[in-house]
């Protein structure tokens, strides 16, 4: 690592002569000539380089305290009130403002039933009389009291055999 400018033993990397050329150059050596001033002048290049020391850690804490505040708070409500009209109307009527109040017209269509006799038709009914011949063959029936006389000689005594014993006068 270079030497830091800021240290006291600080060694310069490289110096230069400022004035007549050195001994390279082939010319006379200044500190041979007594009417030469040297003049010296340093430059310093030095890099840097990250070292770890330590770490840091963020925590984040809340806090809570109770404080009391007064906010005005603002409160709305509505107040319905139904008015009832019952009166016929032609169209329907807009909405109307009276005041702070809003009018809200409510309508309702009714059918309007009429009771009213009509003469639809007439039934018109006459008796007529007709009289034609009719043909059929039907079964009559037809009691008829058929009376018997039995002589004497052959009437029976027993009871139940459905002769009657004739009567004498």
């Amino acid at each position: 690592m270079p030497p830091e400018a800021d240290e006291p033993n600080a060694q310069p990397e490289r110096s230069e002569l400022v004035g007549a050329p050195g001994p390279a150059g082939g010319a006379p050596d200044p500190a041979a000539d007594p009417d030469t001033l040297r003049l010296l002048g340093e430059e310093i290049s030095f890099d840097t380089e990250r070292v770890e020391t330590g770490r840091v850690r963020v925590r984040v804490v809340t806090r809570e305290r109770e404080e009391t505040v007064e906010v005005p708070l603002t409160q709305e409500r509505v107040e319905v009130e139904r008015v009832a009209i019952g009166r016929d109307i032609e169209a329907i009527p807009p909405r109307r403002q009276e005041g702070d109040t809003l009018v809200v017209p409510v309508v309702e269509e009714v059918i309007v039933v009429r009771r009213k006799l009509v003469l639809k038709e007439e039934v018109r009914l006459k008796l007529v009389r007709s009289t034609e011949q009719h043909r059929e063959n039907v079964i009559l029936r037809r009691q008829e009291a058929v009376i018997e006389r039995i002589p004497v000689e052959q009437l029976s005594t027993e009871p139940g055999s459905g002769l009657a014993s004739p009567r004498v006068p």
